[in-house]
């Protein structure tokens, strides 16, 4: 099986070009996500023929569980999908079928080659079964959902005050006043993730504010654990800065991989920004009978 490895601000993944019936996937998952034993990476995409879009991709975590959409992961595609021939080399847009919808990509270039990539992510959803959430929304105006901000959960005998949002999967932000690198995401990390408020689990982010163009953040991800970057993270993070009034239209989001920039104007589509890389191409020759 031939495979590219890419990544984008550090959250990496090996993308395959397969029959999707082919093998068993989240098996297959956990064992060439494998750092020791494995290519290494967070997840795999598979790039699969569309009828809607350019291509369509599935999302599968290091361990083996299925997201609807991934911001890195996008953002490498839109250069992969030059490289390999699915859309012209000079293709200034890609369209791509996720279980999030389909999703607009723009490619930004310099001396010919694919050097940034714009992710049109859509509009944040707030209502609480979106996020999926088990907590009691409220009505915001004209019936559209009221965001559920600094909702108060204990993790581990510590108090957070969370901010939920879908950008297509489930995250829940915590904004802290301390550096991210003092949280303890490591312990907190998979209480949240699994805790029976989210029957879908959720992505949690820790994040501060450095000033209203710039946030740090630390990301644990739902089915890989603390990932360098997190896209969808990084723009659910600017999202609840947002509507917090803690930063404007446009914002950097350090990560300890890298910087993100997200743009959201309060209402419209929240745009990702990021610079994908190459790291190597490989085949895998043996993945016992998966």
């Amino acid at each position: 099986m031939d495979f590219v490895k890419m990544h984008s601000s550090g959250n990496d993944f090996v993308i395959v070009r397969e029959d999707e019936s082919r093998r068993v996937w989240g098996k297959l998952s956990k064992v060439i996500c494998d750092r020791r034993f494995g290519v290494g990476a967070d997840g795999v995409l598979i790039v699969l023929p569309s009828n809607k879009a350019d291509f369509r991709v599935r999302v599968i975590n290091s361990d083996g569980s299925e997201a609807e959409i991934c911001g890195n992961g996008l953002i490498c595609l839109g250069k992969y999908a030059c490289e390999a021939g699915i859309v012209a080399p000079d293709a200034s847009e890609v369209k791509v079928e996720t279980k999030a919808g389909i999703k607009n990509i723009n490619l930004v270039r310099q001396g010919g080659k694919v050097q940034q990539v714009r992710v049109v992510f859509g509009h944040p959803r707030f209502r609480p079964e979106q996020v999926p959430a088990l907590v009691q929304g409220e009505p915001g105006m004209n019936g559209a959902a009221k965001p559920v901000l600094d909702y108060t959960l204990f993790a581990g005998n510590r108090k957070l005050l969370l901010n939920m949002v879908s950008m297509g999967n489930p995250h829940a932000v915590c904004f802290t006043g301390k550096p991210v690198d003092d949280f303890p995401l490591n312990r907190l990390g998979p209480i949240v993730e699994h805790h029976p408020i989210f029957p879908q689990r959720v992505n949690f982010e820790v994040a501060r504010i450095v000033d209203s163009g710039r946030i740090e953040a630390r990301v644990w991800e739902r089915g890989a654990g603390e990932t360098l970057a997190c896209g969808s993270g990084a723009c659910a993070i600017a999202v609840t800065a947002r509507l917090h009034g803690f930063v404007g239209s446009s914002v950097e989001v350090a990560l300890p991989g890298g910087k993100l920039k997200v743009e959201w104007d309060g209402s419209g589509e929240v745009a990702l920004t990021g610079s994908p890389e190459l790291v190597f191409k490989g085949a895998w020759l043996n993945d016992g009978g998966l």
